[in-house]
């Protein structure tokens, strides 16, 4: 490697820009500078935030103190997201880790799918632990304590997205990154090779590098407005292009689940976090305006609210290209999807991971960028079509609902529903994030029947069939009911300054 450090630069802060800061500085040796420019004018878009079990690892990596980090971000745990109303009158949760357990090598759902046909088996969640969990207020880590049988219970948390940053950017300087205070004023490119040479702030200071690293949200300073990379839109499929945010005081029903309740035009967000709740209501502005979206999120808050609601508009879709030149999109510049599945920190930590396999030297090949690119776009296209699942499958009578109904499906997600209803199969595809009980849960959980099943779940006697099904759900019980309670359990690991109350 050259005497000369090898020059990173991440171009924005917020969520993005310092976990990528974090990890960079983290994992790559001294022959690397990091380098982050942010402004403190410029606001960031992360209000409460919901994760899913990976950032677990993202933290583990950076040898983050879990404790620690759950009090510094007013954390609270999540077991599972609640879904309410996405069918007429019902609920449901998707819950994470396992359903059931599998049957002499057939996966659950198809003796499950049995026992339905015979009268002989509970609701789903009746076998997933972290669904029973979540809807008992309670949580645990560590293995099962009952039943050996039972699978460790996974968990994400629901945090202060601002806290996080924060707390990142402290890691991160401790470490060695160097932080610019400052605008982009411009974006200097080289007159060869059309690579961005410098970022020029205001002051006219400049800070070259070798790679940049875009986090400048939606709008993509360098990947949009300098590099000219396109962006597919997909309002065709989820055409919710605004929302509005607010927090308000937490409530006394501290649950370690997410809320995401369905309304004529689009659904509310309820993340519970220790000293506040954070709402927001995502919808579709021709069949909402922005004042009957303000109205109507004040009006299904469960505590009195701390500000006043902040908009956000967006459009749902991708870049055309994650890494054009030697510019990487990472966060909101890279594209938006709906926080309905709660993947917007992950699709973060998932382009930090490939940027970290990927990374190039002083040279960028065509073929590393064409191999970033290609595996993005398919986690991208996979979560795209689960959160596209929600709303299609839906029988509401409003003409926003109607109109999801009726919309032409991409084709994967359409041959998926078909193979579930013909057969009760579930295949989890190539960079497909949602494992095949992630799809087994809305499947079922939003009404879509499956039409048979394994032949092989056919042939033990109906009673055993019975006794299995009745063992899982009362296992599953019996496990929940010795769990403490999530706020105390909160309390005596992992408070925050302020107290829980009981």
């Amino acid at each position: 490697m050259s005497a000369e450090p090898y020059r990173i630069v991440v171009a924005g802060g917020g969520t993005a820009g310092w976990m990528t800061a974090a990890a960079l500085v983290r994992f790559l040796g001294p022959g690397f500078a990091v380098t982050l420019v942010e402004s403190a004018e410029i606001g960031t878009v992360g209000v409460g935030e919901a994760t899913i079990p990976q950032i677990r690892l993202f933290n583990a990596g950076l040898g983050i103190d879990e404790n620690q980090f759950i009090a510094v971000t007013q954390a609270t745990f999540k077991l599972a997201i609640e879904f309410v109303g996405w069918t007429r009158g019902g609920r449901y949760m998707h819950a994470f880790g396992e359903v059931g357990r599998d049957n002499g090598g057939v996966a659950f759902q198809h003796s499950w799918l049995r026992g339905l046909a015979e009268g002989v088996a509970q609701p789903l969640a009746a076998y997933a632990l972290n669904n029973a969990a979540a809807l008992a207020n309670r949580m645990q880590r560590g293995p099962a304590r009952t039943a050996q049988i039972l699978p460790e219970m996974p968990y994400a948390f629901h945090f202060d997205a601002g806290l996080y940053a924060r707390f990142l950017r402290d890691y991160a300087e401790a470490r060695g990154v160097t932080r610019h205070e400052g605008k982009i004023v411009e974006v200097r490119r080289d007159a060869e090779t059309g690579d961005v040479s410098a970022l020029h702030l205001d002051g006219e200071r400049a800070i070259p590098g070798d790679l940049f690293i875009d986090c400048t949200g939606f709008r993509g300073l360098l990947i949009a407005e300098a590099l000219g990379a396109g962006f597919e839109d997909w309002s065709h499929w989820l055409p919710c292009d605004r929302a509005m945010a607010v927090p308000s005081e937490r409530a006394a029903d501290f649950t370690p689940y997410t809320r995401a309740t369905a309304h004529p035009a689009g659904w509310q967000w309820r993340i519970p976090l220790q000293h506040r709740t954070g709402n927001g209501i995502v919808y579709a502005s021709d069949a909402l305006s922005d004042d009957e979206a303000a109205a109507q999120l004040l009006a299904n808050l469960d505590g009195a609210p701390l500000g006043d609601p902040r908009p956000l508009r967006f459009t749902a879709g991708k870049r055309s290209a994650f890494w054009q030149a030697n510019v990487i999109a990472i966060g909101l510049s890279s594209g938006f999807l709906e926080p309905l599945e709660s993947t917007s920190i992950h699709l973060i930590q998932s382009a930090i991971e490939r940027v970290l396999k990927l990374l190039p030297g002083r040279r960028i090949s065509a073929a590393q960028r064409a191999e970033y690119n290609r595996q993005t776009n398919l986690e991208v296209d996979r979560i795209r079509d689960f959160l596209i699942l929600h709303y299609w499958a839906n029988d509401r009578d409003e003409p926003f609902w109607r109109a999801r109904r009726e919309m032409p499906l991409p084709d994967g997600l359409a041959h998926k529903i078909e193979l579930w209803r013909a057969s009760g199969q579930i295949v989890r595809e190539e960079a497909d994030l949602f494992s095949e009980v992630a799809w087994l849960q809305v499947l079922a959980g939003q009404g879509i029947a499956a039409e048979s099943h394994h032949p092989l779940a056919d042939q033990p006697p109906a009673a055993q069939i019975a006794e299995y099904l009745d063992l899982l759900a009362k296992l599953t019980a019996r496990e929940v009911a010795q769990m403490p309670d999530h706020a105390a359990f909160i309390r005596q690991h992992c408070a925050a300054r302020e107290e829980i109350a009981a």
